[in-house]
C-alpha cells in the first residue's frame, strides 16, 4: 500500500512499501512549490521507468550491450479547464545506443514490455475500476 501525507510545509510525502519516501507537488499557480513532480508528471515518469527497466533486463538477457538509453513520454489531454483531463493518448519513445544493437532484439524487448511485463502500461490499457472512500478521524 502507498500512503500519502500532506505536508503543511508544502507538497505531499508518499511512502511506498519498500520504505522509500518521495515528495509530490502541484503547479505553483495551485500553491505548489516545485518540491517534486506533479502526479501527472509522476505517472508519465512511471510509464517510462517501468518500461525501461523491462527493456534493459530483456536486452541484457539477449546479450545486447546498451551504452546509453533514454525514454521520452508525452501525451494528449484536454486543455486546462476542461474536465476530466484524462489522457486520450500516451506516446513512449525509446532511444538507445550500444555496441551492434540488434534492431529486432530492441523491437521485441519494447513489444514484450508494452504487452506483457510493464505493470504501469498494462494497467493503463486495462482501465481498472477505481473506488474512493473517505473518513474523518477524531482529533480528541
Amino acid at each position: 500500500m502507498v500512503t500519502l501525507h500532506w505536508r503543511e510545509s508544502g507538497g505531499f510525502e508518499a511512502e511506498v512499501p519498500t520504505g522509500v519516501k518521495f515528495i509530490l507537488d502541484t503547479h505553483p499557480e495551485h500553491g505548489g512549490q516545485k518540491l517534486g513532480p506533479t502526479p501527472v508528471e509522476a505517472l508519465l515518469s512511471a510509464v517510462a521507468a517501468c518500461s525501461a527497466i523491462d527493456i534493459l533486463d530483456i536486452l541484457k538477457k539477449k546479450r545486447q550491450v546498451v551504452t546509453s538509453y533514454r525514454v521520452e513520454v508525452d501525451g494528449d489531454r484536454p486543455p486546462p479547464g476542461e474536465y476530466p483531463r484524462s489522457f486520450s493518448a500516451i506516446r513512449v519513445k525509446h532511444i538507445l545506443e550500444g555496441e551492434n544493437l540488434d534492431p529486432i532484439a530492441v523491437a521485441r524487448a519494447v513489444e514484450l514490455s508494452d504487452t506483457k511485463y510493464c505493470t504501469v502500461i498494462t494497467t493503463l490499457r486495462a482501465a481498472p475500476h477505481v473506488t474512493s472512500t473517505w473518513e474523518i478521524e477524531s482529533t480528541a
